[in-house]
């Protein structure tokens, strides 16, 4: 049983050995619940295709090959758009929504938390509700919405409304509310600093964490995103929505389709795995605070 004691005016929690074994077993046993499904896929896509569908289904590969990662890259380059078009798209529409997404949100933040106006806590209220409803709800709104602002099947109809994502706001506002001293801030302004130069150079590197988790969560989002409602044209689409439709064609795609998932993963988490510290320390930061 965990037991507090002190130890220089400081409160310790002290386990048991077999309280620490346990925590220990639970996150091993969890952890390979959520590292199985990624190792399963990579499996998959080395096995040839008389390996894909023996029952029941092996963890090892027999015979491997990359013959699904030429395939698949065979079949993009059969296309009429150009694989590197997919790609382009993709990163254009990742980095510039990320980064977008970055900068507003925690300009909106900076001002939510550290500056006082009237109706500050009602603004912030509606942010946390706007959480709580699914994209979809307000999908026709946004339609129209696209349709008279004439972005309709342009890059804007994505990166924009990425841009205004209240997640990044809610995380970002969190942080910085408990990781940044109103009396820096005010030192900063007494010395002649403006708010934008105070947000810039001091705020942002102070909660560097909550950016860089931010960053993660939406570069995920938008990475993965597949077909689109606003998008029409074959050239604007995304690597993603090429790798559905090939994997769209049956049985005889399913080692192409799992090569194309291990492609599409390789990014999302070598970039997770740049930040993996700093996520966590946001998290436990960030938590639903008035």
């Amino acid at each position: 049983m965990a037991k507090l004691r002190t130890r220089n005016h400081k409160v310790v929690l002290s386990r048991s050995a077999g309280g620490d074994v346990g925590i220990s077993i639970f996150l091993i046993i969890f952890g390979l619940f959520m590292f199985i499904p990624m190792y399963y896929v990579v499996i998959q896509s080395l096995k040839p295709m008389d390996e894909l569908w023996t029952y029941p289904p092996k963890f090892y590969v027999v015979k491997p090959t990359l013959s699904n990662f030429t395939d698949m890259f065979k079949a993009m380059s059969n296309s009429w758009v150009p694989f590197s078009r997919y790609i382009f798209n993709t990163i254009l529409i990742s980095v510039t929504g990320t980064f977008g997404n970055l900068f507003c949100g925690s300009l909106a933040a900076y001002v939510v938390s550290k500056i006082k106006f009237p109706g500050r806590s009602l603004l912030f209220k509606l942010v946390k509700l706007s959480l709580m409803f699914h994209p979809t709800v307000a999908s026709v709104v946004n339609y129209i919405t696209m349709s008279r602002l004439g972005w309709v099947d342009t890059y804007f109809a994505i990166i924009i409304p990425a841009w205004g994502s209240t997640l990044g706001m809610f995380l970002m506002k969190q942080f910085m509310e408990q990781g940044i001293s109103d009396a820096v801030l005010e030192s900063a302004r007494l010395d002649g600093s403006s708010e934008l130069r105070t947000y810039w150079t001091i705020a942002m590197p102070m909660v560097k964490p909550a950016w860089l988790t931010l960053i993660v969560y939406s570069f995920k989002d938008l990475w993965n995103m597949g077909s689109s409602t606003y998008i029409m044209s074959e050239q604007l689409k995304t690597f993603n929505y090429a790798v559905q439709q090939i994997v769209s064609g049956g049985v005889a795609r399913a080692g192409v389709g799992c090569a194309a998932t291990v492609v599409m993963m390789l990014v999302p988490i070598a970039v997770f795995v740049f930040s993996q510290s700093q996520i966590v320390e946001t998290m436990s930061t960030s938590g639903m605070k008035d």
